[in-house]
């Protein structure tokens, strides 16, 4: 995915930076501290996605998003929360406030990442054929690497102390996360948390019992909290 960053402090600059080049799947075509360079650049080259500062003098992140006519994905990164509402009117994919942390910064170029992948898809469904696997893989930031996920392979995921296990059949993936963020980051209609220490992926079911779903040949408890709302979406 092909980004640009633009930031007139040099600090935030250099972080943002650094990120995108510790993320496998962003491309940081350049970077600006002064945004009508920036202006001029997006104006004459094809990007994906902005890491776009809102307070800048002389012409500011959302002044400079409204002079592009065909404006590609941007995330804001500002150190003002209040100029959160304004940037969604812009469809920001998301609102990074400063300081950024990478787990926030990942989060938010993975959900960039599912709408990219999900508007090129589109055109050509179609055409597309049997053996075609979209790729709507994840990275979740495990120690210090960024491992690769397919959404479809995890069967459940588990809260462990601090940290959230994704679980597939090959694998287990460690990862710093809350139960919010993992929620966030996978597909709504196939991910239901069914107890406080426990997301499933309704399609790798094999069974419900009484008080429990088998998995994968393990028992995971339907907490009381969420019966009700997972009996619902099992008998869509």
């Amino acid at each position: 995915m092909r980004c640009v960053v633009i930031d007139d402090e040099p600090y935030a600059l250099d972080l943002i930076n650094d990120y995108t080049q510790r993320t496998p799947f962003l491309e940081l075509v350049s970077s600006f501290s002064n945004p009508f360079k920036a202006l001029d650049f997006l104006n004459r080259e094809s990007v994906d996605l902005i890491f776009l500062d809102i307070n800048m003098p002389e012409l500011s992140g959302i002044q400079l998003l409204r002079t592009l006519q065909s404006p590609p994905m941007v995330i804001f990164t500002t150190a003002y929360p209040e100029f959160a509402a304004e940037s969604y009117e812009y469809n920001a994919v998301d609102y990074l406030v400063k300081p950024i942390k990478y787990e926030r910064f990942l989060k938010a170029v993975n959900k960039a990442c599912s709408l990219l992948h999900s508007t090129i898809a589109k055109p050509n469904q179609t055409a597309k054929q049997p053996n075609d696997q979209k790729d709507d893989s994840l990275f979740v930031k495990s120690g210090t690497q960024l491992v690769k996920i397919y959404p479809d392979e995890i069967l459940f995921v588990e809260a462990a102390g601090n940290y959230m296990c994704f679980i597939t059949k090959d694998k287990r993936v460690l990862s710093l996360l809350t139960m919010k963020e993992v929620l966030d980051i996978l597909p709504a209609d196939n991910f239901l948390r069914i107890h406080k220490s426990y997301i499933i992926s309704l399609k790798h079911i094999d069974a419900i019992e009484r008080y429990d779903v088998v998995i994968n040949g393990k028992q995971i408890p339907i907490g009381i909290t969420y019966k009700e709302h997972f009996m619902a979406m099992t008998k869509k």
